[in-house]
């Protein structure tokens, strides 16, 4: 059996299906258009229009969409990120037809009926005013929007309370009409069905849909000024992030920085922010690093979340684990452990089939290919400790670093 396999619908749409075992089943359209799609006066629209897609059909009320898969015990859900934007659903694997023909009905048919959208922004005002009072969540976009000065990459994708209120139906139907293109578009399933059923479904269902126009084009963010912020909120406890600028998706460095920011301050239990400071010291509950890779950029951070009288020594001991991988390469046998780790977390990964889905999808709509299993595993496995180094000292350098503190 293929890992996966890949198809092109007569009107452009690329069709990506892995076969897995099981009762359940999973499908979703992913499309090349989030955040950072938006002008400066749209700040929140992709995110709006992700919510108000499900208000209505030229054939469906409201009520129709939001049962129509839950009434088989199924689930239907959509996110909207920096770069994409995505509808899916997860259902009993005979469902496959009923869910297709729903997120295709949903994605190209939505009326965006004027009471109901209107409706729908105080319900988004309110995920407003609930991700204000988490300064542990709001303290990540703040960080982006400062290290993304001026971009729209760090806008947030809620938008803001002023821009919400201000979107008409005009401003919907112009953004989908500008990203809302087959060319920009994947569709991603994951179930137990011979190739030869989902092209049916998919040719049935999506093949007479024809967009004109092509999609935008990205302009990278430049780089700013570093930054060192200190804002004052009402918290019992202090927030910081401390990052960069990172390698892109689409870097020959990804894997590298991947690997290293496991070895710093990963998932697992035993990354070096994780003994070295929370097991030792006891300091923060909180602490960990995070890669996030955008198409034509990427960013490092470091968060934590400690005591007020704890926080100098905290991030102290940040800069100090920092300082260790730009001064010290790592051992061989650290560097065996670390691949051992990733490629643990990608296998187990594989268990969750819709996740699998989404994952598969991405990659086509990125980079017009998807990785086998084994050439991942190869490209980690090919990764020196020289490379890590190289990563840490152009990364982590001190003065490149910048910094928001809540306190």
């Amino acid at each position: 059996m293929n890992e996966f396999e890949i198809f092109e619908l007569p009107n452009g749409l690329r069709v990506i299906y892995k076969q897995v075992s099981g009762e359940a089943a999973h499908c979703g359209i992913i499309l090349n258009a989030g955040t950072r799609e938006e002008k400066h006066t749209e700040q929140g629209l992709a995110h709006y229009i992700e919510h108000t897609l499900f208000k209505g059909t030229s054939k469906r009320r409201f009520y129709h969409i939001l049962s129509r898969i839950d009434s088989v015990g199924g689930e239907l859900n959509a996110y909207t990120a920096k770069e994409e934007t995505c509808i899916y659903a997860s259902f009993q694997k005979q469902y496959l037809e009923r869910a297709v023909e729903l997120i295709a009905d949903i994605t190209f048919n939505s009326t965006f009926p004027a009471k109901e959208i209107e409706k729908e922004k105080d319900v988004i005002i309110d995920e407003i005013h609930s991700y204000k009072d988490t300064p542990a969540e709001q303290i990540y976009d703040d960080f982006e929007m400062h290290l993304f000065n001026k971009h729209p990459l760090g806008n947030n994708i809620l938008g803001t309370v002023e821009s919400v209120k201000s979107f008409k139906q005009k401003h919907i139907v112009d953004f989908i009409k500008r990203h809302y293109l087959i060319k920009n578009m994947v569709f991603s399933i994951a179930g137990n069905y011979k190739k030869e059923y989902v092209k049916k479904m998919m040719e049935k269902h999506f093949a007479h849909y024809i967009t004109k126009g092509n999609p935008s084009i990205r302009k990278a963010p430049e780089l700013n000024k570093t930054f060192q912020i200190v804002n004052k909120v009402n918290s019992n406890q202090s927030h910081c992030i401390i990052g960069s600028i990172a390698p892109s998706s689409a870097s020959k460095k990804r894997t590298a920085m991947v690997l290293l920011n496991n070895l710093l301050g990963g998932p697992g239990m035993n990354s070096r922010l994780n003994l070295n400071i929370r097991e030792k010291y006891g300091f923060a509950y909180n602490l960990d690093s995070n890669y996030v890779a955008y198409s034509d950029t990427g960013l490092f951070a470091v968060y934590l979340g400690t005591d007020k009288k704890y926080l100098q020594k905290t991030t102290a001991l940040v800069y100090k684990e920092l300082k260790k991988l730009r001064e010290t390469p790592i051992s061989a046998m650290q560097l065996h452990r670390a691949k051992q780790q990733l490629c643990g977390n990608i296998a187990l990964a594989q268990e969750n089939n819709s996740s699998v889905m989404l994952a598969l999808g991405k990659s086509l709509l990125m980079f017009n290919k998807v990785d086998t299993l084994n050439s991942i595993y190869g490209e980690i496995e090919k990764t020196t400790a020289k490379q890590l180094f190289n990563i840490a000292n152009e990364v982590f350098e001190e003065k490149r670093m910048n910094s928001l503190t809540f306190e």
